[in-house]
């Protein structure tokens, strides 16, 4: 059986490149131009994954990413962005609003297949564990839900897999290229000054919980997560 990928970019020599290469790499490929089209092939089974232009006529590619990752059923869609925006607050602005990766063009077909498939390692349900619990936390990675007794804490996508990591390495020191790696994904080219933002808003997440002093910075090394359970 060949996993459905699902390409929307606006050139047709894109697609057509795409297309070739991923076919060469086993997959079946269906392309398209437009957000509508994207919004149309979406109604039937859905693919693997989506490899997404951020400029596309009519919808964006970030609105598409933002409106996918509210509806249960494509909220854990593996997207890949396509953009020939190469600035860092717009790679971290995509990252941030849902998308699993980040691909500048122009870009080399080699690297696209290996990016695809380290997210396609990273979001299949069987390499997902289970529900974890640690003094009074929960953190359920097949609802996307981290709870402290009773209350539910309102994380954003990126603080749920921070978390989701460290809580699952609990002790271990993270460098900052670790959980850029990790987190965000081999080959995702941000400052390492990301890590620290994203720590900080999960540290005030956490905070209902009394928990945000279990995100621990290692001066020089990086962060772990540490409770007395």
């Amino acid at each position: 059986m060949s996993f459905n990928i699902l390409v929307i970019d606006s050139d047709p020599a894109v697609q057509q490149l795409l297309a070739h290469n991923l076919g060469q790499a086993g997959y079946s490929v269906q392309c398209h131009g437009d957000g509508a089209a994207a919004q149309g092939a979406l109604h039937g089974e859905l693919p693997e994954a989506v490899l997404l232009e951020w400029d596309l006529p009519g919808q964006s590619g970030l609105s598409l990413i933002r409106q996918w990752r509210t509806t249960a059923r494509t909220c854990e869609l593996p997207i890949l962005m396509l953009s020939v925006r190469s600035a860092e607050q717009d790679k971290v602005l995509a990252l941030e609003s849902g998308a699993d990766d980040y691909i500048c063009k122009p870009f080399g077909p080699r690297e696209t297949i290996a990016r695809l498939h380290a997210v396609l390692r990273r979001r299949r349900p069987s390499a997902m564990p289970g529900t974890l619990q640690v003094a009074g936390l929960r953190l359920d990675p097949h609802t996307l839900s981290v709870t402290a007794g009773d209350r539910q804490l309102n994380l954003g996508r990126v603080e749920f897999r921070l978390l989701n990591y460290l809580m699952h390495h609990p002790g271990r020191v993270h460098s900052r290229a670790q959980l850029l790696d990790q987190v965000w994904g081999n080959h995702v080219y941000l400052d390492e000054r990301t890590v620290d933002a994203h720590v900080g808003r999960l540290r005030s997440a956490l905070q209902p919980s009394g928990m945000h002093d279990a995100i621990q910075t290692v001066r020089g090394s990086g962060y772990r997560f540490h409770a007395q359970c």
